[in-house]
């Protein structure tokens, strides 16, 4: 059964970190590009980021300098580190898994998706 899970969500002040796990089951990770999306309560879900099986990654102008994806494919999962994290980040944060090499910030590419974990940056 193909399944990811994500972990690490939370709530966390202004100004401070997270990383987000995307354990994989059910398939080998290191053979899909991985994203990462959030969507915020009222609004659509927003492609943040994505690393290809390549590793090259790439970073939606809302989190580039401040968030970095990486895969560790001994250990089936992905993260995303978040750093300087801003009230405007709170969110549900998915990850997603695809083949497809083109439009990797659109949902509609990845056919495979977590559940999501929330992510609330507050003072």
């Amino acid at each position: 059964q193909v399944q990811l899970v994500e972990s690490g969500g939370g709530l966390v002040q202004p100004g401070g970190s997270l990383r987000l796990s995307c354990a994989a089951s059910g398939f080998t990770l290191e053979t899909y590009t991985i994203g990462w999306f959030r969507q915020a309560q009222g609004k659509e879900r927003e492609g943040i980021s994505y690393i290809r099986t390549t590793d090259i990654s790439n970073y939606a102008a809302s989190v580039k300098g401040r968030f970095t994806i990486s895969r560790d494919n001994s250990e089936n999962t992905a993260y995303l580190q978040m750093n300087s994290l801003k009230p405007e980040d709170t969110a549900v944060y998915y990850c997603a898994a695809t083949r497809l090499p083109l439009r990797l910030f659109s949902a509609s590419a990845y056919n495979y998706w977590g559940q999501g974990t929330q992510v609330t940056v507050s003072s």
